[in-house]
């Protein structure tokens, strides 16, 4: 969840601390918010990014920190804002930034606005390589740090998915047009990511699997798309939705995106993670359970109760990690520290 507080994109105190008490969490698995790679793709101004060396030594300083008292494993989101560029942040409502008041020309796959924000400059080929060269470098970055892995966001109407869905690509070369065109774009972004980091690392894709609105991007395309991007060594997909356009027509309910990740996951032959309203513990488990996902991640239910996974392995019967620090308030701890006889009783 995108957190608006770091400067030039380099990470703070607020980073140290809120990556560092979900590193504590118990989850198996953190991931970064969404990290631009150059400085037009930040959405606000105080967006995360890994686009300089400040960046990268900022964000060190909070993975080392995370690997020192944390057990989870430690993933980096990077994404490039693309049309809904030049924002305010969230709880300043997300409403564009003028130009004259310091905002920029966002960067598309062509010159269609998101309803309310600047009007993008469609990339020309030069453009993309640059983009395609600034995820990569931004991948080296994140290698560099020490993360166990990569998601490349691909979804929620931001440069990748400016490239996937026909609302926002009006394209006539070969990064327009038909399916296979609009994918070029994110297929080529996860292979030059691919090329600069080890193998042992996985890379996954960030989706928005439908557009939820008639004549965009769809499930069928999103099952096409994963296949292209398996068959190149991606090594999962998350499956969320939507973001592409206001009109969008949601059906928004517990799990309501599951069955995304579920038909990507049979389909397409590939791993998926699951997201989207899964906020109790023996609803992500079913999930998991009946091969549904191979993977469930929360975002605002963890914000909303940072301990979430202690609770969900007590629930399941599970273990989870706890820092010494913290042992002694497991429930399986309970009044143990009263009930022991002090030394010479």
């Amino acid at each position: 969840m995108g957190q608006y507080s770091a400067e030039n994109g380099s990470a703070t105190d607020w980073h140290m601390m809120h990556l560092g008490h979900l590193s504590l969490s118990g989850a198996g698995l953190l991931i970064t918010e969404a990290t631009a790679v150059e400085v037009p793709g930040r959405l606000s101004k105080s967006d995360l990014g890994l686009f300089s060396d400040e960046n990268e030594e900022a964000l060190a300083r909070v993975v080392a920190f995370c690997r020192k008292h944390g057990g989870a494993k430690l993933g980096s989101q990077l994404y490039h804002g693309g049309r809904k560029s030049s924002i305010t942040t969230a709880w300043e409502g997300q409403k564009a930034i003028p130009l004259e008041q310091g905002g920029w020309v966002p960067a598309s796959a062509s010159d269609v606005p998101y309803p309310g924000r600047n009007t993008p400059q469609g990339l020309d080929e030069a453009g993309i390589k640059r983009a395609i060269q600034a995820f990569a470098d931004a991948a080296k970055r994140a290698d560099r740090i020490g993360f166990d892995m990569i998601e490349i966001h691909g979804a929620h109407g931001y440069l990748i998915h400016n490239f996937l869905s026909p609302f926002a690509n009006t394209r006539t070369d070969r990064y327009g047009g038909s399916l296979e065109g609009r994918m070029r774009f994110a297929i080529e972004v996860f292979e030059a990511i691919r090329a600069v980091v080890p193998e042992r690392k996985p890379i996954g894709m960030r989706i928005s699997a439908t557009d939820w609105a008639e004549g965009g991007w769809s499930l069928d395309d999103s099952v096409v798309l994963a296949k292209e991007l398996r068959a190149r060594g991606c090594d999962y997909i998350t499956a969320s939705s939507g973001g592409s356009v206001p009109e969008q027509q949601l059906n928004v309910g517990p799990g309501y995106q599951v069955p995304f990740a579920e038909r990507i996951r049979r389909e397409a032959g590939i791993t998926s993670m699951a997201v989207g309203l899964i906020t109790e513990p023996q609803q992500a488990e079913d999930i998991v359970a009946n091969g549904r996902a191979d993977l469930v991640a929360l975002g605002r239910g963890m914000l909303f109760n940072p301990r979430w996974p202690w609770h969900a392995a007590l629930a399941l019967g599970g273990q989870a990690y706890y820092p010494p620090q913290y042992e002694r308030s497991h429930p399986k701890m309970r009044a143990g520290d009263f009930l022991k006889p002090r030394a010479g009783a």
